[in-house]
């Protein structure tokens, strides 16, 4: 088995009246893009700066590349890490940005300039290495923040909310961007954003946080597709979450009676008990002005309550009876012309293989 380059062992981080990190546990792997995603005060900016040694260490084990970084100051570990802020200095040019991290710890002169000029290509911008940072765009004065990091040639770059300033266009194109640099510099990036989309895009694998713990660790499809969790089904993608009560089990499933929707059976594998929700994607679900032809499907009769537009599809917000709501995803195309108008009462349907019993 591949060694791990980052192991985090039981790591807890309490603050006064607070438990910021409440003993998480995982491995990352060499080349891994991974990200810590999660709402704010969840504790991955707090583990993420404990891996770089900006933060004391609470109690646990962090090792790098095989070595504890018990007691390791942040300039000796094997890791480099790019601030939300960028943190470039105005007064230099780009050339002497990249150039400044090289020229303190007294890397030779003569092997500087090499250096910097292939860290300023790996990021495209040695045309503009001569330029002040005020004569640069909010992307291309994040590419200097990762040349800087990376001229230093880290085991594992960290990256903290590292697109958070910018314009969602430019966001979007930077997302793909550091997705690429990523796989053609070939060291282990690790990501904190509460992006959800960013995460998804670019991460191989995400840990998704909450409270100071870790709730699932898996690749974007796994977690999109199965959360073991409310919380992590809720927090990735949009979701129908439908309260329901398990009321038997078979081979072909477990019988609930749902919220508005009476008796139904989910296939499921495994044990359910209890009050459970019933979780189904938006995209999963159909609209028509019809009841379904297949018996076997779940559906609701609603009225549209709202409709969001959104070029090429549209959410549409369905009341249904005892109380339930639905979200559907429906392609703006012929087929949905006149069919999306608020007061319309409609049928929504879905197959049963489409929905999740989540108990936590």
């Amino acid at each position: 088995m591949t060694r791990p380059i980052i192991s985090i062992k039981n790591v807890t981080k309490r603050y006064p009246g607070v438990v910021a990190v409440n003993d998480v546990s995982f491995d990352i792997l060499p080349n891994e893009f991974f990200a810590l995603l999660g709402p704010s005060g969840c504790g991955k900016t707090t583990l993420l700066r404990m891996i770089a040694g900006l933060e004391t260490s609470g109690t646990g084990d962090i090792i790098v590349d095989g070595q504890d970084m018990e007691g390791v100051p942040a300039n000796k570990r094997p890791v480099n890490m790019v601030f939300q802020s960028y943190a470039v200095f105005p007064h230099m040019t780009v050339r002497d940005n990249v150039a400044y991290g090289l020229k303190v710890t007294g890397v030779a002169a003569a092997e500087i300039l090499p250096r910097v000029e292939e860290a300023l290509e790996m990021v495209q911008m040695g045309a503009m290495a001569d330029r002040k940072p005020d004569q640069l765009s909010g992307g291309q004065r994040q590419r200097v923040a990762l040349a800087r990091a990376l001229v230093k040639r880290p085991k594992v770059l960290l990256l903290d909310e590292p697109l958070s300033a910018l314009d969602a266009k430019l966001r979007e194109h930077m997302q793909l961007e550091l997705a690429r640099l990523q796989q053609v510099i070939g060291i282990t990036f690790i990501i904190v954003t509460h992006d959800q989309d960013e995460a998804l895009s670019m991460a191989d694998r995400i840990a998704v946080m909450e409270k100071g713990g870790v709730r699932q660790i898996a690749g974007p499809e796994e977690l999109y597709e199965k959360p073991h969790s409310r919380f992590v089904a809720d927090f990735i993608g949009k979701i129908n979450l439908i309260d329901a009560t398990v009321s038997g089990a078979s081979k072909t499933g477990v019988t609930c009676q749902a919220k508005g929707l009476g008796r139904v059976v989910v296939p499921h594998e495994g044990t359910a008990s209890g009050s459970v929700s019933l979780a189904v994607r938006p995209e999963k679900l159909v609209l028509s002005d019809t009841a379904p032809a297949s018996g076997s499907d779940f559906s609701a009769k609603g009225v549209i309550r709202d409709v969001a537009y959104y070029g090429d599809v549209s959410n549409v917000f369905v009341a249904c009876a005892d109380g339930l709501e639905l979200a559907v995803n429906v392609q703006n195309d012929r087929a949905a012309a006149g069919l999306l108008e608020n007061g319309r009462e409609v049928h929504v349907s879905w197959h049963p293989s489409d929905t999740l019993i989540l108990q936590e």
